[in-house]
């Protein structure tokens, strides 16, 4: 399986709901608070401005679409 980071920040309700589907589904993430210096540095990077953002494998996910997530996850 492809390895997941979630980049939130605490009041996002997007990065709540991306939570609370990974969790649902049982997979394996890294949490990562998006305002650390280390992640605000790999978002810059990645060329993301808001959250939340999903590292799945080497794919990068802006935002939160459960269906978009699936795709990249789980290509058919």
């Amino acid at each position: 399986m492809k390895k997941i980071v979630l980049y939130v920040t605490d009041k996002c309700p997007h990065c709540k709901e991306a939570q609370r589907y990974l969790d649902s589904k049982g997979l394996t993430y890294r949490l990562t608070n998006a305002k650390t210096p280390r992640a605000s540095k790999e978002l810059q990077a990645m060329g993301a401005r808001s959250v939340p953002v999903l590292k799945i494998g080497d794919q990068v996910m802006v935002g939160w679409n459960p269906k978009n997530f699936e795709k990249i996850y789980i290509p058919k």
